[in-house]
């Protein structure tokens, strides 16, 4: 999914978002081809905004963030438009405000211990679930066990990897009941960890480490997602109602600690898929926000409503390695070097878009913090368009050395998509075709299908896109650890995840972000993952919703906007 800033933010982070908000939008994530990866102060529950409630009392909004989402479950969803809609229902002990800053959630306080291990987290008094009853420490102690669980299965386990015992337990070795969590109080929340992290308040603003009730879950463990009565929240919205393939409709949550700050009465939240859909929907006023829209109109609505922002993340084509024609190597890097990515920025996708010729994206931070991982990085290749005629070439060689000269006896190749990417996908499979003699075919599934076929691995090559999930190239590279959650590519190599290991057991930048960029020039070399560009966000806002804020993990925001007349 996957992003965003604290005092710990890199400061060329903190200029990207500051010069989004001065233009009214944070960042998010999504452009044209991709539907799809702190400090205490004051609450952040204004954010800015006085909306009116007194005047505005009961409005509703309509918006479209995504298609039908896979789960709504905290521990279990992956994708962005999901954790857009959790983070309406849910909120954590630190939350992310309108200036993309780490804030105080349903924390009001917490203090680090001097040596950085120990972060103690102060509920405050007024926190509640929507049901009314008291949310105290126990329900972190529930999620954070939930979510490192062998038996859960989450793909984002490894979020809370650097909690004490968290490996062992998802290795099976350790009960989940040793986690270094623990409920001091009612009101107190104890976190320990192996290593200072400096990224883990970002992390406690993460939906996978949100509250859950242990009850509700027990008693309804396959279903309580599904229904208002049992999908029981702690933020600034409740679930109203989910009618499958067409619409949430959420409510604000009376028992929310900053519920006087809130802006829609009702937010409808329409999930749309297909992208002329979304357009049309605009267009004609039944929707306010729209998260997509066709590539061919993108000059078109660029005064009409169409905001372009950066984000930071990466969309990529992900290789199976262990299809028996894909597990090449050579293979792998010859498709790569033949794509014109110059081409598909500013021909096909057209939304401002930067070739991609690493996978971290750019916008994070190296050892000197105004200096980006992404500048000290070795190029996988050049995207210089002068240089596409070369790239070809040892392409070419590539092949010949991998025993298919000119593509011949390299049977065809399915490229796999979800509804959105035909246009980069055809031009693309061109190129393949073009220049190398591959033939290739595309496939389309409908998103929440799609997810699970690319997991699964049932596929040779698949679109992909991962948004940081915090600020911090490990975000990008962690995905790629043997039997990762995330590790779509089926991909293993002892020597990259030791060197992932030695970033997440080391406190020392220097240390950390050198292991990084050994770990980044391993995947080039194996290629399990074909870069394409980096990310930038466009959606479709009317100008009369005022408040929304995104950030540059993508996630929208939408508890605190108003509708001008």
């Amino acid at each position: 999914m996957n992003k965003k800033r604290i005092k710990r933010a890199s400061a060329m982070l903190l200029v990207l978002v500051f010069l989004l908000i001065t233009a009214l939008t944070g960042c998010g994530k999504k452009d044209t081809d991709d539907n799809n990866n702190n400090t205490g102060n004051n609450n952040g529950n204004n954010n800015g905004n006085n909306n009116g409630n007194d005047a505005e009392e009961g409005f509703a909004i309509d918006l479209n963030v995504g298609p039908e989402p896979e789960t709504l479950d905290p521990t279990m969803n992956t994708a962005v438009d999901g954790a857009t809609y959790i983070n309406h229902i849910f909120e954590g002990l630190m939350k992310i405000d309108s200036k993309g800053e780490i804030v105080s959630g349903v924390a009001d306080n917490y203090k680090i211990s001097d040596d950085g291990l120990v972060y103690t987290f102060t509920i405050r008094d007024d926190a509640k679930w929507s049901d009314g009853k008291d949310l105290t420490a126990d329900a972190f102690v529930y999620s954070w066990q939930r979510l490192v669980d062998p038996e859960t299965a989450s793909d984002y386990n490894y979020m809370v990897d650097a909690v004490k015992n968290a490996n062992e337990i998802m290795a099976g070795t350790v009960d989940k009941s040793e986690l270094g969590v623990k409920a001091v109080d009612p009101k107190t929340f104890e976190v320990t960890l192996n290593v200072a992290t400096p990224y883990f308040l970002e992390i406690c603003a993460f939906p996978a480490t949100y509250p859950l009730r242990e009850d509700i879950l027990t008693a309804n463990p396959d279903t309580w997602t599904q229904d208002s009565s049992t999908y029981i929240g702690n933020g600034p919205y409740v679930l109203d109602s989910w009618t499958h393939q067409s619409m949430i409709v959420m409510k604000q949550n009376p028992n929310y600690y900053g519920v006087a700050d809130l802006g829609p009465d009702t937010i409808n939240f329409h999930l749309i898929e297909d992208q002329n859909t979304i357009l049309a929907s605009f267009e004609n006023g039944e929707i306010l926000f729209g998260d997509n829209l066709p590539s061919e109109e993108i000059d078109r609505m660029k005064d009409n409503g169409l905001n372009i922002v950066g984000q930071l993340g990466t969309y990529f084509y992900c290789v199976n390695v262990e299809d028996e024609v894909m597990k090449d190597a050579k293979v792998r890097r010859a498709l790569a070097l033949a794509i014109d990515r110059s081409y598909l920025v500013e021909s096909v996708a057209k939304g401002g878009q930067q070739p991609a010729d690493t996978f971290v994206a750019t916008g994070l931070s190296d050892v000197e913090a105004a200096t980006e991982f992404h500048e000290v990085a070795k190029k996988w290749y050049s995207v210089d368009p002068a240089d596409y005629d070369k790239n070809v070439e040892e392409a070419k060689q590539l092949l010949v050395d991998a025993g298919y000269p000119d593509g011949k006896g390299l049977p065809s190749i399915e490229l796999m998509i979800n509804p959105g990417h035909e246009a980069i996908a055809e031009a693309v499979i061109y190129m393949w075709k073009e220049k190398l003699g591959i033939n290739s075919t595309i496939s389309s599934q409908d998103w929440a299908v799609f997810i699970d076929t690319r997991k699964n691995g049932e596929y040779q090559i698949s679109r992909h896109g991962w948004l940081a999930d915090y600020n911090d190239p490990i975000s990008f590279l962690d995905m790629w650890v043997s039997d990762g959650g995330n590790n779509d590519a089926q991909y293993t190599n002892p020597e990259y995840d030791a060197l992932i290991a030695k970033v997440k057991s080391s406190a020392d930048r220097e240390e950390r972000i050198t292991a990084m960029h050994q770990a980044e020039d391993l995947l080039a070399a194996d290629m399990p993952i074909i870069p394409i560009y980096f990310y930038t966000d466009l959606y479709l806002i009317s100008d009369k919703l005022e408040g929304f804020y995104s950030s540059p993990l993508g996630y929208k925001y939408f508890m605190y906007t108003s509708v001008k007349e």
